[in-house]
């Protein structure tokens, strides 16, 4: 009785320390006129949030966000489908050694990285533009995207496969109609992860975006530095909110899809 007590006080202690920063920053985007000693504000308003919301620099931000994380996460899923399968279903004996290099550039600072990319993108082009920053987000994307594909290959059978062609499938009916719905549920959080690391970059976006591609991270710093409690909320809360609507759908979809994928192999 005392052991699930404690346990339970331990959820509800870790809940809190997890929840409170944005139980800060919802008091201080929905209010206005809170002033120390008050426990609670004293009057709560929208306007802060609809300012920020109709500002185009923020509007801006949201949609280069956006667009460079769903560019980032389907470049990662082609780039890291072959090299996870090619890894587990391929390669044994050096497998460890391959994973342990992947990870080498996320030991590299971000800061060296960046500068030395940034030589290589202004003569290419790609500097100050959207596709040079996804570009450049790849580099601590793959390594997790490969690793996670790479647990979902080695789980996976492939003779299912080889049964689909002795059948007469060729290579597209056979990786549409069995090799995807098997992974299908590891290709999503494949892709959250990518979507989520490439969200929440702030110094390779800075370094290769060069002041003309302001992402969320780069309006939240900024206006961080400028002091303004209220607006550093609302701008949190905007940064966060899809990343938690993300999470919340992929997790719906994950538990209630368990079993899909032999639905789609016996329809």
């Amino acid at each position: 009785m005392r052991s699930a007590l404690a346990r339970r006080l331990a959820w509800l202690a870790l809940l809190l320390l997890l929840l409170a920063p944005v139980g800060i920053f919802f008091l201080y985007a929905f209010s206005r006129r809170w002033f120390y000693p008050a426990l609670l504000p004293s009057e709560w308003t929208l306007q802060p949030l609809l300012s920020q919301l109709t500002q185009p620099r923020t509007r801006t931000a949201l949609l280069n966000s956006t667009l460079v994380a769903l560019i980032v996460s389907l470049l990662s899923l082609i780039v890291a489908y072959p090299a996870a399968r090619a890894l587990e279903l391929h390669l044994q004996r050096s497998k460890a050694l391959v994973y342990g290099l992947l990870f080498l550039p996320t030991v590299v600072p971000s800061v060296a990285t960046g500068i030395g990319l940034n030589i290589v993108f202004l003569r290419l082009n790609l500097n100050g533009t959207l596709l040079g920053v996804a570009l450049v987000h790849l580099i601590p994307v793959l390594p997790y995207t490969v690793m996670t594909l790479g647990g979902v290959f080695a789980r996976y059978d492939p003779t299912y496969e080889q049964q689909a062609q002795v059948l007469g499938a060729n290579r597209w009916r056979t990786f549409s109609r069995v090799t995807l719905p098997l992974i299908f549920p590891g290709l999503v959080v494949t892709a959250l992860f990518a979507f989520l690391i490439s969200w929440s970059q702030y110094v390779l976006t800075f370094l290769i975006g060069g002041g003309q591609v302001v992402t969320l991270p780069i309006l939240l710093f900024a206006t961080v530095s400028g002091g303004n409690p209220t607006t550093t909320a609302v701008l949190a809360l905007i940064f966060v909110a899809p990343l938690v609507l993300i999470i919340a759908l992929s997790a719906r979809y994950l538990a209630a899809g368990r079993g899909h994928s032999e639905e789609l192999l016996h329809p």
